[in-house]
């Protein structure tokens, strides 16, 4: 099928508007992947200092979200607007972000550009996160029990751990908009983490890197990345409209703080406007309402809202 349609910024914003949306800054997309990593470190410090069951719950879910959030830079990366420098931009974007979940950039951004491409169309590579829904309420009842229980992270990555040790050419997995493949990527990510385990030790949280950083990837990480793509393109249009195709969620605080960081719940907004630095998106969500464009977006008030309709299947 065709691409699907691009809409030109200078039919809905004036030049002054268009130029302010595009501004890119490098210190705050240096800013960002220093938040995500300050998060981390403040969640760790919050258990180590107060261990107990509410502590460990909290650090988990912040960690986890984070992890995502890191996913989301490395997204952000893709795109060019980490860094104006674009060795800065691909160099934080892998190092900092990409790696330590597991993902690669070069390789996500080849599958993410053929994403905005074909757009909910079947040469979409991301199509098959949400033609199955809506699902019903049973069926994402089982699907977060995996997720929560580990069986979706063992999945997705221990047929990677094996390749390291069966070397072929089609080694590894792919999965989702972030999981990496190949035995390149897997001994980085196993590197990676080797790092991040010697950084826990020396700060006396070494523990913690098994108790919070890996139990945050094996549960709250698959968890909110599956309430993510299911709010970004499930029960959406597959018209040729695209104000349709993608959907914005309506985050508040707190799940801005546990499901959608750094503004991914603008996700209509992006599709539309691709190269739009993230923290321009909700000014872009505005102006769109106030020029009585936003009534062609799909807007949903609530992730709750979201996965209820995602499960109104009976």
């Amino acid at each position: 099928m065709p691409a699907v349609a691009r809409i030109d910024p200078k039919t809905v914003f004036t030049a002054e508007e268009w130029a302010r949306l595009t501004r890119r800054s490098s210190a705050r997309g240096v800013w960002l992947v220093a938040h995500a990593w300050g998060t981390i470190a403040a969640a760790i410090a919050l258990v180590t200092l107060w261990p107990n069951p509410l502590t460990w719950l909290i650090a988990v879910m912040i960690v986890g979200t984070r992890q995502l959030g890191l996913a989301i830079l490395m997204h952000e990366a893709a795109h060019g607007g980490l860094h104006r420098n674009q060795r800065l931009n691909e160099w934080i974007g892998q190092w900092l972000c990409a790696v330590p979940v597991g993902a690669d950039l070069a390789a996500y951004r080849s599958y993410h550009l053929q994403h905005h491409k074909y757009t909910q169309q079947p040469e979409d590579p991301d199509l098959s996160l949400s033609a199955p829904f809506p699902i019903s309420k049973e069926s994402f009842a089982r699907k977060a029990i995996r997720d929560l229980s580990g069986q979706t992270f063992v999945k997705q990555r221990l047929p990677a751990l094996k390749a390291l040790f069966r070397p072929r050419a089609d080694a590894g997995v792919v999965h989702d908009s972030f999981v990496a493949s190949g035995n390149a990527r897997t001994l980085r990510f196993l590197a990676a983490n080797v790092v991040l385990l010697a950084l826990f030790w020396l700060a006396g949280a070494g523990i913690w890197y098994l108790g919070v950083w890996l139990v945050a990837m094996a549960t709250w990480l698959p968890l909110v990345t599956r309430i993510r793509n299911i709010a970004e393109h499930a029960c959406t249009s597959t018209s040729p409209d695209p104000f349709s195709q993608a959907r914005t969620t309506l985050a508040n605080p707190l799940e801005r703080l546990l499901i959608a960081p750094y503004w991914v719940n603008y996700h209509a907004e992006h599709h539309l406007f691709m190269y739009l630095p993230c923290y321009n998106l909700p000014e872009t969500h505005r102006l769109l309402r106030d020029k009585a464009l936003i009534g062609r977006v799909t807007v949903a008030p609530s992730y709750r809202d979201v996965l209820r309709l995602a499960t109104a299947r009976s």
